[in-house]
């Protein structure tokens, strides 16, 4: 029994998966805080909440290596949250997310 428990546990990390998420943000003054998400090895989310008393105008655009980049537009009222996703046809090996968000 033992044996079977480790050998269970050994195959955990083989499991998971991790891509590094870098994000380059320009908010022009929104009061927008977000959260990168790995939701899957070909999909990849960031949530946005907008904190601050007006509304903001925000576009993310997501990049994977050779693949076209994708983008993903919202319009936050003041304390709305929303989350912004894409897929890709190929696993990601690095996901890079260009935020810009404006005050509207």
């Amino acid at each position: 029994m033992k044996k079977l428990c480790c050998a269970l546990l050994s195959l955990l990390p083989l499991t998971a998966f991790a891509y590094p998420i870098e994000v380059e943000k320009s908010l022009n003054g929104a009061e927008v805080s977000y959260d990168v998400q790995e939701v899957a090895p070909n999909i990849g989310a960031i949530f946005l909440v907008n904190q601050g008393q007006s509304a903001a105008r925000c576009s993310a655009v997501f990049r994977n290596g050779p693949e076209a980049p994708r983008t993903r537009k919202v319009l936050l009222q003041s304390g709305e949250k929303a989350n912004l996703n894409v897929r890709f046809t190929r696993d990601i090996l690095r996901l890079r997310i260009r935020l810009e968000c404006g005050l509207e």
